[in-house]
């Protein structure tokens, strides 16, 4: 919001994305709770009609942090949720260190020019030999999920891509101070931001997060 909602009505507008997303999470099966979200709700429609990018940002950050709380009640899910988040931590680790040694080609110049195909490759090596190494301490199969990995990795690069680009569109050059010398908290978790989603999605078409490593 504070990217992108210039003026007063920033802070205002990430306490209501908030408020939806938490009032998602806890509602759930509970009549009451729903209920008494509605004002909430009804404030969040007028804002998405106000503002479009705080209906974006909403769904950026709400959708991983419901499918993150929703694989961890599945079972497995302390198992998937660690896939997730080494194949992340992976993949960042990855990129850096082979960006830094081969460099190359430059994988999307005009959203972040510091990123290069080696970058990405390695990354996506590394994702898929921590998701490896990891499955094997747990007893499950390597192989599906050295794919896991794989599609969760590229999927977390896409998610640093799309961090660069909406702050290229917001004209800044960090998402935030918290974190000095990183370009902001949210640079540490943009690849989390699209391999969530995406793992919960894994886990509910075959039936829970062990799925994601047995």
């Amino acid at each position: 919001s504070r990217m992108c909602l210039p003026g007063r009505v920033a802070p205002a507008a990430a306490m209501a994305g908030a408020l939806v997303v938490m009032l998602v999470l806890t509602a759930a099966g509970r009549a009451g709770l729903a209920l008494a979200s509605l004002p909430v709700l009804a404030l969040a429609v007028w804002l998405a009609w106000r503002r479009r990018d705080l209906v974006a940002g909403v769904a950026w950050f709400g959708l991983p942090v419901i499918a993150l709380v929703w694989l961890r009640a599945t079972q497995g899910g302390l198992g998937g949720v660690l896939l997730v988040l080494l194949v992340v931590w992976g993949s960042d680790i990855g990129a850096y260190l082979a960006g830094r040694w081969i460099g190359g080609p430059r994988l999307a110049p005009a959203i972040s020019p510091a990123k290069s195909w080696a970058g990405a490759a390695g990354g996506l090596l590394l994702a898929i030999a921590v998701a490896v190494a990891l499955v094997a301490s747990l007893g499950g199969a390597a192989g599906a999920a050295a794919v896991v990995a794989g599609v969760l990795s590229v999927l977390a690069q896409g998610g640093d891509l799309l961090e660069s680009w909406v702050k290229r569109r917001a004209g800044v050059k960090d998402s935030g101070r918290l974190i000095p010398g990183h370009g902001g908290l949210l640079d540490r978790l943009d690849g989390v931001l699209t391999a969530a989603p995406a793992a919960a999605a894994l886990a509910w078409i075959f039936g829970g997060a062990s799925y994601l490593w047995k």
